[in-house]
């Protein structure tokens, strides 16, 4: 209404999120630190958390997010199964000590905090076993990998633990998704009536994986890119599901060809929200064209794609909030830095972290579903619902 003339208002990116670095891997772009990006940053504590991470496989995941580039960090160990892989974490982050598998890592008494970035079917075996031992933890996506009965005992077993869980979902602090979040909050975009959310990674041939986990991959396995596009916004959850799946000519997604027996190269879901939106959620691995995480919100006040426009004329400030010195926003659309912040800064003022657990698994679980919904032609299915 604003760009209108009706006495609304528009706001518009500042304009970095254009500005990224072409990514070797589709979607994996990196933004660089401006003058501006840690302008405004303050101390907030002389503690220094003792930090554990694990994996580094194909993106070198465990180095990715600048831990030790934090003032309040000490990475004082790195693992990984790969003895070669392992050392050239150890030399990426500066870190002298070693362990060869997580399962030893736990048990040094010495580390408060384990990032777990390795294989996605072991994320939920592998934060529980760290949570076991006392520590907090922060899991690379999907929180889950294709079973609600694991999101189940990972759901209980944070919530047990009384201990600091978070989810690394890139899209929370993409330019766009962090506006989305600020507007909504400031009732710019008032009750969120539809959302959309995509994932598009093309690859004619599945990327390298551990024991070859992404190989015949089910799109929607790994929804939480696009998902956030809704959860991400307003913390909310989806409820119900029909979901489409479209037969790929790859053959890595002959049924007959991946330990997924997965038809799909692509997958489309139409949800209810718990709140009484409806929302279209994405995934594809097998169609060219434009790659990444994107998304749009509609709601009673407001929509954001690229820019707000809206009924709204008092508007928040919708700029990422100052990195430490030395921290860039990183990849995955400058998102990185602003991730590792945030769980850092989590458990030093003993606070929820941004991505919860029931975040990361109403993302997670609402995906799972729609697989399940697409193999039965779109059957409505209802969606488990995780809350704090």
């Amino acid at each position: 209404m604003g760009a209108l003339g009706f006495g609304g208002a528009v706001l518009g990116l500042p304009g970095s999120a254009f500005s990224q670095e072409k990514p070797a891997v589709q979607g994996f772009e990196k933004t660089a630190a401006t003058a501006s990006t840690s302008a405004g940053w303050t101390p907030f504590s002389d503690r220094k958390l003792r930090v554990g991470l694990v994996g580094f496989g194909l993106c070198q995941f465990g180095a990715m997010f600048q831990f030790e580039r934090h003032p309040n960090v000490e990475v004082v160990a790195v693992s990984d199964l790969i003895p070669e892989r392992c050392d050239a974490m150890a030399k990426a982050v500066g870190c002298g000590k070693k362990y060869p598998s997580l399962e030893e890592m736990v048990k040094d008494k010495s580390i408060e905090a384990i990032y777990v970035a390795t294989d996605a079917p072991s994320h939920a075996r592998h934060v529980m076993e760290v949570l076991k031992h006392g520590k907090h933890v922060v899991s690379a996506v999907p929180a889950v990998f294709g079973s609600l009965e694991d999101a189940d005992k990972l759901f209980e077993a944070v919530k047990r633990s009384g201990l600091k869980y978070m989810m690394f979902e890139t899209s929370y602090f993409h330019e766009d998704l962090y506006a989305m979040r600020e507007i909504y909050k400031a009732g710019g975009l008032g009750k969120l009536v539809y959302a959309e959310g995509e994932y598009f990674h093309y690859g004619d041939t599945p990327l390298p994986s551990y024991k070859g986990w992404r190989d015949g991959l089910p799109p929607l396995w790994y929804p939480t890119h696009a998902a956030a596009y809704y959860v991400g916004v307003n913390g909310g959850s989806f409820s119900e599901v029909s979901g489409l799946g479209m037969r790929s000519a790859l053959e890595a997604y002959n049924p007959a060809n991946n330990a997924f027996k997965n038809p799909f190269g692509t997958e489309i879901g139409l949800f209810r929200t718990a709140e009484g939106a409806a929302a279209r959620i994405g995934g594809s691995w097998d169609t060219p064209g434009h790659p990444g995480e994107i998304g749009r919100v509609r709601g009673q006040r407001g929509s954001f794609y690229d820019q707000y426009e809206g009924l709204e004329t008092k508007l928040p400030s919708i700029v990422r909030p100052p990195l430490p010195p030395n921290v860039e926003p990183g990849f995955h659309g400058g998102s990185h830095g602003y991730l590792m912040s945030e769980f850092v800064s989590a458990i030093i003022e003993d606070r929820k972290p941004l991505v919860d657990i029931a975040q990361a698994l109403n993302m997670t679980v609402a995906g799972i579903v729609a697989h399940q919904s697409a193999l039965k032609d779109g059957e409505l299915m209802k969606i488990p619902q995780y809350k704090l």
